[in-house]
């Protein structure tokens, strides 16, 4: 056996480990890896944390608007009802008033000043009537119309009589106005009566 033989085959295990670079670079990558997956997961506790506390504070913020919500609701309710208490005081009085006097003159211009005083009050929270005067276009968007008749003074297409007014609170329709619409000149012969609006097919 030659000297060379001898010197390879009596090499140590840990001195090949040593002189091999291969296996070196291997246990350094693995020590490598375990410190960036430690990392990694302290990270994915701190965004858990990070997340529990978001998710705590988004359903608090909810609840809390939720009550406000609520809140305001019957803040404005209370509102409203408080400021036509007074007119409900007043109509009682006119009533009042009127059994008293025995003078239904004394009813009417109680009722008109009631009817006045209500009409101010709900103005004061946006109320507006729809503009539906005899002579004005009709327009379907605000207005409905529940019969046509002939009209010697007026268009086809204008307002001849206002049935049941109809009110806009801020800038949204409540209710329309119901009116009678001009057919235009009654032909020879045709009658003045109002035709009713048909009613649509079901």
């Amino acid at each position: 056996m030659s000297a060379k033989h001898k010197h390879t085959t009596n090499a140590s295990p840990s001195a090949a480990t040593e002189n091999d670079p291969v296996a070196s670079d291997s246990i350094t990558l693995s020590l490598s890896e375990l410190e960036q997956l430690k990392a990694a997961a302290a990270k994915a506790d701190e965004n858990w944390d990070k997340f529990l506390r978001t998710a705590a504070d988004l359903e608090n913020y909810r609840k809390r608007v939720a009550r406000e919500k609520e809140e305001l609701a019957r803040y404005t309710a209370e509102r409203v009802v408080a400021a036509l208490l007074p007119v409900l005081d007043n109509l009682e009085r006119a009533l009042e008033a009127a059994k008293q006097q025995g003078n239904q003159t004394a009813l009417i211009e109680g009722i008109q000043q009631v009817q006045n005083q209500f009409r101010r009050t709900l103005e004061e929270f946006g109320l507006e009537e729809v503009v539906a005067h005899t002579g004005h276009p009709f327009d379907p968007n605000i207005h409905e119309a529940v019969g046509h008749a002939p009209s010697a003074e007026h268009p086809e297409g204008q307002v001849l009589e206002l049935l049941q007014r109809g009110y806009k609170l801020a800038d949204r329709l409540l209710r329309p106005a119901r009116v009678v619409v001009s057919k235009g000149p009654p032909d020879a012969g045709q009658s003045e009566a109002v035709e009713p609006e048909s009613e649509p097919s079901e």
